[in-house]
């Protein structure tokens, strides 16, 4: 999944300050991208469900409890045995780390990347700072800005609502936005 600028066309609307206004919503676009893109978390998963329910219920029972002063020692802690115990481990996901997705955000000028990276960001602050550095190398003579995240199930995150957190996708949500992050840019101008 991906998308580029079409560089030159936006070019003759910005005028002088072009190259300003194309790296501003070209890391705007970035930034939108991969702060909408999901993060795992097994919490979600549909294979955990039932653990998750039990272990918030237990977790609200236990703050019920601490609500009444019967419960508490002088200190205000939870006098022994009255603190519910117990919890579901998740059934899926052990071991997991959330955050493949986010880390594989590439961009790059003229050509689309096609390979994936390794690197797990879960707050996407890597990836973002590695487009940024790269746009602010942006000059006149680039034809395109890619954004691109070549995981195999990137497409089914998009376009088929696979996550809950992202249900609409990413890119479509922050291309709407597009006309928003040029006037920004713009009015930022001098």
């Amino acid at each position: 999944m991906s998308f580029s600028l079409d560089l030159k066309a936006f070019a003759e609307k910005a005028k002088g300050n072009a190259e300003i206004v194309i790296k501003k919503v070209a890391i705007d676009l970035l930034g939108a991208v991969v702060d909408r893109s999901p993060v795992g978390n097994p919490e979600l998963w549909a294979a955990n469900a039932t653990a998750t329910q039990y272990n918030n219920e237990v977790a609200r029972l236990n703050a019920e409890l601490r609500n009444d002063p019967a419960n508490l020692s002088k200190n205000g802690r939870m006098k022994p045995g009255i603190l519910i115990k117990d919890g579901m481990d998740l059934t899926a996901g052990a071991g997991y780390v959330g955050g493949r997705f986010r880390g594989n955000w590439q961009v790059s000028f003229d050509v689309a990347k096609t390979g994936t990276l390794e690197r797990i960001d879960p707050t996407g602050r890597e990836s973002k700072g590695d487009g940024t550095a790269l746009i602010q190398g942006f000059t006149s003579e680039v034809g395109s800005i890619w954004m691109i995240n070549a995981l195999p199930y990137g497409p089914r995150l998009e376009f088929e609502g696979w996550s809950s957190q992202a249900p609409a996708g990413m890119v479509r949500v922050s291309v709407v936005e597009f006309q928003t992050f040029v006037d920004k840019a713009v009015n930022e101008l001098n």
